[in-house]
């Protein structure tokens, strides 16, 4: 009898310390934190279900366009695979700059990333036909050309280094900024130490400007120009603006002198993959995301020219004379590169160029 009593008093205190339990960890904080923990973890472990996952980087950070336009494809791709491709999206340099992670696509331990066609000129000459100054008079004929005949023609290039060029996006017409004084003609380039992206018709060209132009990584730029180790570098506004230049840059001109587009890669182990849906998916989710990329990074353009302005900044607006007489003293290095680019394609573009004025 004793045992008994013993078996029944503790099972009924058993009982009623798992009632107590239940009610009084309802409301508490680590009843909070582990939801909040399993929600994590279901979706880590619905990421985990794709079968296919691709990370996704970009040199500029958050704020700029271009990483709104790679969340864009990112809500594209896995809203038509219904989740089947999961995509990571990096910004700020945070797997490499855009040689780095080209190199990376390549090897095939990175799927997808959007640089500047500039450093693409390093594993294609051919690309260098974009870097010819005041090559598009607008953003309208640009988007003509790049989504037209020869823009086509140089994606297909890209087969060659392993990679797959999928849609042109956009960085924008660059411009001038620095820490020395404004630049309103020619003769303002002079003695100068600029930054400029390692292309050599970049750096020829600035030398003919009569600049002294250093090629450095993006990514240490910022202190380059804080320490004074460079008086300026060359953007579009945007960047100027969302990479918080206008701390140490006390000019900015519009220069315009180059239209730089971005071209969106993925890696061709990875696309050459992935089943036939799943290619088609990838390549319109970029076209769309660069169509959108692009209208968006054109209307803040005179938002970001407003913050410069309204940060200290003093803004020059390039007279045409000014702008005729760069163009003019740069036309060596046009000729001098057209036959290392290779002439026929330079006079392709151009004429594409005026087909679509």
């Amino acid at each position: 009898m004793k045992k008994l009593a013993f078996l029944l008093t503790t099972l009924f205190l058993v009982l009623l310390l798992a009632a107590c339990g239940g009610n009084s960890s309802s409301d508490s904080d680590d009843s909070k934190a582990t939801g909040e923990a399993a929600e994590e973890a279901s979706s880590n472990v619905a990421a985990g279900d794709a079968e296919y996952k691709i990370r996704a980087s970009i040199g500029l950070n958050s704020e700029h366009p271009q990483y709104k336009g790679l969340l864009k494809f990112k809500e594209i791709v896995e809203a038509e695979t219904d989740g089947a491709i999961a995509v990571e999206t990096y910004h700020s340099g945070q797997l490499g700059d855009d040689r780095t992670a080209m190199e990376a696509l390549q090897l095939g331990s990175q799927e997808v990333t959007v640089p500047s066609t500039a450093p693409v000129a390093n594993f294609i000459p051919e690309y260098a036909v974009f870097d010819i100054p005041f090559l598009f008079p607008n953003e309208q004929v640009a988007d003509a050309v790049l989504d037209g005949k020869v823009g086509t023609k140089l994606l297909e290039m890209l087969d060659e280094q392993n990679l797959v060029g999928l849609a042109y996006w956009e960085n924008g017409f660059r411009d001038m900024s620095n820490s020395k004084h404004p630049i309103e003609s020619i003769a303002d380039f002079d003695g100068l130490k600029i930054r400029t992206m390692e292309n050599d018709l970049h750096l020829a060209a600035f030398r003919e400007l009569g600049a002294n132009p250093t090629p450095m990584a993006f990514t240490e730029l910022f202190t380059a120009l804080q320490q004074g180790t460079v008086d300026g570098q060359e953007n579009p506004l945007s960047t100027i603006y969302l990479e918080g230049f206008h701390e140490v840059q006390d000019y900015v001109s519009d220069t315009h002198h180059i239209y730089t587009p971005f071209v969106f890669l993925v890696s061709k182990p990875f696309f050459d993959g992935l089943p036939a849906e799943y290619q088609e998916i990838v390549r319109s989710a970029a076209v769309e995301a660069g169509q959108y990329q692009r209208e968006i990074n054109r209307e803040a353009n005179e938002e970001y020219k407003q913050g410069l302005i309204d940060e200290g900044v003093e803004f020059t607006e390039m007279s045409e004379e000014a702008i005729a007489e760069m163009r003019d003293a740069v036309k060596p290095v046009v000729e001098e590169f057209s036959e290392k680019i290779g002439k026929e394609l330079v006079d392709e573009i151009y004429q594409a160029v005026e087909d679509a004025q």
